[in-house]
């Protein structure tokens, strides 16, 4: 079981996507929004959770190295559409965002294929990290019960891990276009 956790833990971050959906598109009341943020944070989380106990364990699992990093971008494509959708997140961060994260898998996939790794930087977590709060407090939206404007914050951070988007996404793209260049 302990082997399986990983796993199973990136399959309910899976099954969330379909909930948060639901949930943001067809449940209409204020409650909605605490909804989606609670199910957003469950599969942040989780996405944590899973990989620091697959490493914790020696859990790995080739099904888990393929399933994650895919379970995490239909997460993210799916919180900032809706959110893009209903106007509470600007679109040109949330392409930024996008576009890294099909720049990244592809340049992942290429290089994988020469067997070469290319390890998360530091930056690239705190640009998740940024990503996850923002998206998280975008879902949350404005009835936040006379708190400061959780809108205003994610909107911020939204624009914070663009940037960290686009020097990551850079950072990566050198990388891959040096080893391009000597193939």
């Amino acid at each position: 079981m302990k082997k399986q956790l990983p796993n199973i833990l990136t399959y309910s971050r899976i099954l969330v996507i379909p909930a948060l959906v639901v949930v943001f598109c067809y449940v209409g009341s204020p409650l909605s929004n605490w909804i989606c943020a609670a199910l957003f944070l469950y599969a942040s989380v989780t996405d944590f959770f899973d990989g620091y106990l697959a490493r914790a364990w020696h859990a790995h699992s080739n099904l888990g190295k393929f399933l994650d990093p895919i379970a995490d971008k239909l997460l993210v494509v799916t919180a900032l559409t809706l959110l893009v959708s209903a106007q509470r997140a600007a679109l040109l961060p949330a392409l930024a965002i996008l576009c890294r994260e099909i720049l990244v898998s592809g340049l992942r996939e290429f290089l994988a294929d020469l067997r070469i790794s290319v390890p998360v930087s530091t930056l690239a977590k705190y640009k998740t990290a940024a990503q996850m709060l923002a998206i998280f407090l975008l879902l949350l939206g404005t009835e936040t019960g006379g708190l400061f404007s959780v809108q205003l914050l994610g909107e911020w951070l939204l624009w914070g891990a663009a940037l960290l988007t686009l020097v990551t996404g850079y950072a990566y793209l050198k990388t891959g276009l040096k080893h391009l260049a000597q193939n």
